[in-house]
């Protein structure tokens, strides 16, 4: 990875996105299947969410770009909570000056004006990060049992 610091925290902060960002994916499609009669209406709207969700993760168009009526949903969106700790946890704090076409920064400034992340929020990005699994994991669970789409 370019630019990495190789400290223990930012190890361990990475492996903790890394780890909840697959957890939140595979509790989405175990709540998917749970929730429609079988796999193939499941992967339908799955990938519309999916797509939607890539939209307005934050990393083809920025949170600071994306307009202010459609912002909500960019924090809604458990990819863009990903997004968030992914790069604000190793580039969040790194004071390194940098040059651009707009002039000198340092990577945090970079971060903070381009993506809006600061590294000082990455307890409130793992705390979200866990609420969306768990919320995946509980919906799953109430609708395999509530749910029973066999026909009689």
């Amino acid at each position: 990875m370019i630019g990495y610091e190789w400290s223990v925290a930012k190890f361990f902060w990475f492996l903790f996105f890394m780890y909840f960002s697959f957890l939140c994916f595979t509790y989405y499609g175990m709540m998917a299947v749970a929730m429609t009669p079988n796999q193939h209406i499941s992967t339908i709207i799955s990938a519309g969410f999916y797509s939607v969700w890539n939209i307005f993760s934050g990393f083809i168009v920025p949170r600071p770009r994306i307009p202010v009526w459609w912002r909500w949903y960019s924090w809604a969106n458990p990819i863009s909570w990903s997004l968030y700790g992914l790069v604000a946890s190793p580039y969040g704090d790194i004071k390194q000056t940098i040059e651009s076409n707009a002039g000198t920064t340092t990577v945090e400034g970079f971060v903070r004006s381009y993506f809006a992340f600061r590294h000082d929020f990455l307890g409130v990005v793992a705390a979200v990060m866990v609420a969306f699994a768990v919320v995946f994991a509980l919906v799953f669970a109430v609708s395999v049992k509530m749910f029973n789409f066999q026909r009689r």
